[in-house]
């Protein structure tokens, strides 16, 4: 089964969730917050993706950081570990459908070419 990984709150997740609605696409969804995140689940995240990938810089909770803590993200682990006391740091929606890459963000295009290969 398909697995929408994001937080609920999220304008993103909204639209993405409504579309995998619309297009009649089973899936369940997972939230950091309520659901949790474990290290091992992120790292499988982190192996596939990368961190850079995953971290999301250019939302509110990036930007709120101080200086300090932005600069010491250098590496994996030092990402890992920043996500996993704040997952709403990390780029959403993540989807994970069986036998298929993750797909990580919303596009339209992207999610209906993602599930016109299912």
């Amino acid at each position: 089964m398909v697995v929408m990984y994001g937080i609920k709150n999220c304008d993103t997740i909204k639209k993405a969730r409504r579309w995998l609605e619309n297009a009649g696409v089973e899936y369940r969804f997972h939230d950091y917050r309520a659901d949790g995140l474990t290290p091992a689940l992120l790292q499988g995240f982190i192996d596939e993706l990368g961190y850079e990938a995953l971290l999301n810089t250019r939302g509110t909770t990036w930007r709120k950081l101080d200086e300090a803590t932005r600069n010491g993200i250098t590496n994996a682990s030092a990402a890992a570990a920043l996500m996993l006391t704040m997952p709403a740091i990390i780029k959403r929606p993540l989807l994970c459908a069986p036998g298929k890459p993750m797909l990580l963000g919303f596009n339209e295009n992207n999610y209906q070419q993602y599930f016109n290969e299912v």
